[in-house]
C-alpha cells in the first residue's frame, strides 16, 4: 500500500527516475528529428515523422498557450476579487460574528478581526492617548 506522504519513498525515485530519463530521451529526439536532414533520416529507415514546419510551430504554440492562461488567470482573478470600494476588502460574514466574551477581559483574548470603526477610533479620534501621528 502506497502512503499519500510527501516523504521520499523508493516507488516514488524509481518514477522519477524514469520520466526523468523518459524526458531526456524524447527531448533527445525531438532535436534529432528538428536538426538531421530528411535525406539522411530516409536513408536510416525513418520514413514516418511529422514536417519540420511542427518542429518550431509546436513550441511557439505551447509558449503561446502558456501566455494566455497566465492573463486568463490572471484577468479570472481580477473579476473575482471585490472592488476597493466594496465592504467585502474590509471585513465577512464570519468577522460580523464574531464578539467578545465578558469572561475574556482580563485574559488574552481569542483571535479575531478587529471592526474597522474600532480601528478608525484608535487611529483618528483625538483624547483616546493612542492617537498616532502621521508623516
Amino acid at each position: 500500500m502506497v502512503e499519500n506522504s510527501p516523504a521520499p519513498l523508493p516507488e516514488r525515485a524509481i518514477y522519477g527516475f524514469a520520466l526523468f530519463l523518459g524526458s531526456w530521451f524524447g527531448f533527445i529526439l525531438y532535436l534529432i528529428w528538428a536538426y538531421i536532414p530528411e535525406t539522411w533520416l530516409f536513408s536510416l529507415g525513418l520514413t514516418y515523422w511529422p514536417q519540420k514546419y511542427w518542429a518550431v510551430a509546436l513550441p511557439v504554440y505551447l509558449l503561446v498557450a502558456v501566455g494566455i492562461g497566465y492573463i486568463l488567470l490572471f484577468g479570472i482573478n481580477m473579476m473575482s476579487t471585490a472592488p476597493l470600494s466594496s465592504t467585502h476588502t474590509i471585513t465577512d460574514n464570519f468577522a460580523e460574528k464574531q464578539q467578545q466574551q465578558p469572561w475574556q477581559e482580563e485574559a488574552i483574548p481569542a483571535l479575531r478581526d478587529v471592526p474597522i470603526s474600532e480601528v478608525n477610533r484608535m487611529l483618528f479620534l483625538p483624547g483616546n492617548g493612542t492617537r498616532r501621528q502621521c508623516c
